[in-house]
Order: structure tokens, then C-alpha cells, then sequence
């Protein structure tokens, strides 16, 4: 039987051709939004945070893009002017107790009486201690002079590229508080912070079983006295992840004030150094502020920090210790220092020290970092590794200017 030909009939043909074409490929953008969705699902998992649509511009605009240094090392004494030694007391000279009984004597009594005679023996003249110019020094060990923070700043060098920077670098009162409560004193570093730069990354990963694939970027900059970090992790689909840090720069490295997280809304910890606290916009319970704190997103930064002041400080198997305060509570974090090695980036060879926390809980999170001198020893690469097997990789691709 022939197919009529009429013009209402052809335009019913093609209305069903295109339905049998549309639907299967409608069908294939759903499952692909679907896949998308558990993918960003499981990076707000493992790094707590996706961004909505409107980004988180940096607070600071005037930065410099050479290197602060902060020295902690105890100043060094000024040699002392050489100074005589204390002539020697010469009894020929010295009147003893007999010339002076004499003396007085001859003194009072009246003209022709005859003086008294002694036989008493001289005693041993007085050793008197020499005492060096100045008020008396308390000695005080040098670990733990250091390791308050009072005492380290007035023997601070703050500098920029080397050249000592005015003003007096300020440190927390809740750090003075907590470290002549604690016994132990806080180990004390030097610190050479990054210039201002921006680096790009490749991201990969593995949510429920889905590869993914989407681009990073670590956005740092400092002024000298304070800084920003911001973090990103964005798809052309969805949107982006902003993880951001704000702080100041002391004589501690990096002092984070305030740790931010972007989903939907913005959930952020809160650095209260004059109450020892750390607040959480999310309700959750406050913890105390320890010394040398951090945020998941800071520690970075100050690991590539103590790097790059002095490298050949830490050694292989070195325990690092942080607290690391994420959005809504704080976890103790503790860096194991592992061996130099070479990544592959871009058909080429970087050296980079690993450095590697293992995750203390079920929930928790196995993190890698590698340090690279190339790169100011900011990372090269960051590896987060959730218990159930979901992963976040990324691995430096290019530098850019901030």
C-alpha cells in the first residue's frame, strides 16, 4: 500500500522522526547531568564546600609579588667591649684592721699619749664579686625564651626580599596564653612566605565509582602585613568551589581569621584570638584556638612557608603537627615528612618533598601534599582520599601572574 504524499502527512513523518531522534539524546543529557551531580556531590564531601554563581573576590587589592621573610631565630648577642681584669687587692697597700685602729687612735687621743699596741691578726680581706655592667641577666633556656611569642617578637626581623620592613611584628594574646600554659613549649620556625602568584591545576577524581575531570585553581596573595587564599575547583556545567582564607602575616607565619566554605550559602569559621575560640556559622559547638592553628586551606601555604625559609630543616620522618579547622569544626592534623621525588607534569620532571597525613577516623581524610622549590614550594600537587574510596587529585599545570 502507498504512503499518501499529501503535505500534512509528510510534516506528521518528520514531527515523528524527530521525536525518535530528540528523546534518546534528551535522555543521554540527563544521565550525563545525573553523573555531574554525584560528582560535585562527592567534592563537597571531600573538600566541604561547592560555590554558588557568584564568586568570592579576595579583600586584598594592593599585593606584592616578592617574598616576606620572618626570622624567629634568637638575635644574637653583641660582643662584649673587653674589660679589665679587677686589680688584685695588695696588702701592702690596704689598710688592715691594726693601721686603722692606729689611725683612729691618733686621731682622737691627745697630742703626747701614747698609742695603744694590738697583737689582733689581720683578717682575710672580703671577696667581693665582680659584677658586670647592667642588671642582673635571669638566664632562661633558649627553647623556651623562643617559644613565647612575646619574647620572639621583640627579637623579630620582619623582612621583604631581605630588607627589614618598619613595625613591630604583633602576635595573638591567645597564643602568649596558651603557651605558658602549656609545659610544652610550641616549636618555633622561621617563615618565607610566597609572593603573590596564581597557579593552575588539573583536577581528577573519583566519586561512587565515576571518573571526573575539571580544572583548579590556588589564588594567593599577600601585601606584607595580611593576606588572602582563595581555592577553586570549577565545571562547565555546575558551577565552581570556593574554599577561601583571610589573615595576617606575624611572626607565626600565616594567622588565619577567618575560613570560608561556598555551596548554596557560605558556612565559615571564625579565628577569635582574644577569646582562645574558634566560632562556626554553622551552630556547631566553639573549640579552643591552639598555637600554630591553621585552616584546611591555609596550612598549605604555611607548610610552603617554613619550606622555604629552611628546607634542609625537615628531615624525613618529621612529625608536623596542626590544628586544622575546616567550616564547621577543627581536626588535628599531623604531616609525616617523606622522600624528595619527581612528578610528571606536562612531559616534564618536578621535584617535590612529600608530605602525608593519614586519616586518624573513619570519616576522615587521607591528604598528600608535594612541595616543590620550582613553585616557592607551594604544591605541586594535592591528593585527598576519602576511607570510602572517593579521591580528589590535583596536579599543577601552569603559573600565572596574581
Amino acid at each position: 500500500m502507498d504512503r499518501p504524499t499529501t503535505p500534512a502527512w509528510n510534516s506528521a513523518a518528520r514531527s515523528v522522526r524527530l521525536r525518535h531522534l530528540v528523546l534518546p539524546w534528551a535522555l543521554a543529557v540527563l544521565v550525563v547531568l545525573w553523573l555531574h551531580a554525584l560528582t560535585l556531590q562527592g567534592l563537597t564531601q571531600m573538600l566541604p564546600g561547592l560555590a554558588s554563581e557568584t564568586p568570592v573576590a579576595p579583600a586584598t587589592r594592593a599585593f606584592i609579588t616578592c617574598t616576606v621573610r620572618i626570622d624567629n631565630a634568637a638575635p644574637k648577642a653583641a660582643p662584649a667591649a673587653p674589660r679589665e681584669a679587677a686589680p688584685k687587692p695588695r696588702p701592702s697597700k690596704a689598710p688592715s684592721n691594726k693601721q686603722s685602729a692606729t689611725a683612729t687612735q691618733a686621731a682622737l687621743a691627745p697630742a703626747g699619749t701614747p698609742l695603744a699596741q694590738t697583737d689582733a691578726q689581720d683578717p682575710e680581706p672580703p671577696q667581693v664579686p665582680t659584677l658586670a655592667t647592667g642588671a642582673p641577666k635571669t638566664e632562661v633556656p633558649q627553647e623556651a625564651a623562643r617559644a613565647e611569642p612575646g619574647a620572639a617578637a621583640d627579637g623579630q626581623a620582619l623582612a621583604v626580599d631581605g630588607l627589614s620592613a618598619s613595625g613591630s611584628v604583633q602576635t595573638s594574646t591567645t597564643a602568649q596564653a596558651l603557651a605558658s600554659a602549656d609545659p610544652t613549649p610550641a616549636p618555633v620556625y622561621d617563615y618565607l612566605v610566597p609572593g603573590s602568584t596564581r597557579l593552575k591545576y588539573d583536577v581528577s577524581g573519583v566519586v561512587k565509582g565515576f571518573k571526573y575531570y575539571v580544572s583548579g585553581e590556588l589564588l594567593w596573595l599577600q601585601d606584607g602585613k595580611t593576606y588572602d587564599a582563595r581555592l577553586e575547583i570549577s565545571h562547565f556545567l555546575l558551577g565552581s568551589r570556593v574554599q577561601t582564607s583571610k589573615g595576617a602575616l606575624t611572626a607565626l607565619g600565616l594567622e588565619p581569621l577567618r575560613f570560608g566554605d561556598k555551596v548554596r550559602s557560605e558556612v565559615a569559621a571564625h579565628f577569635q584570638r582574644a577569646k582562645g575560640l574558634v566560632s562556626f556559622s554553622a551552630n556547631t559547638p566553639d573549640v579552643p584556638l591552639l598555637p600554630l592553628a591553621q585552616d584546611q586551606l591555609s596550612v598549605f601555604v604555611q607548610l610552603a612557608a617554613m619550606w622555604g625559609a629552611k628546607p634542609a630543616r625537615f628531615s624525613p620522618g618529621l612529625q608536623l603537627p596542626f590544628q586544622a579547622v575546616g567550616p564547621r569544626s577543627a581536626e588535628n592534623w599531623v604531616f609525616v615528612v617523606g622522600a624528595t621525588e619527581r612528578l610528571g607534569v606536562d612531559g616534564r620532571e618536578m621535584e617535590a618533598t612529600k608530605l602525608l597525613r593519614e586519616n586518624s577516623a573513619d570519616y576522615g581524610v587521607r591528604v598528600e601534599v608535594w612541595l616543590a622549590p620550582a613553585l616557592e614550594y607551594l604544591p605541586a600537587r594535592i591528593r585527598l582520599t576519602q576511607s570510602n574510596g572517593d579521591e580528589v587529585d590535583m596536579l599543577w599545570r601552569k603559573t600565572e601572574k596574581p
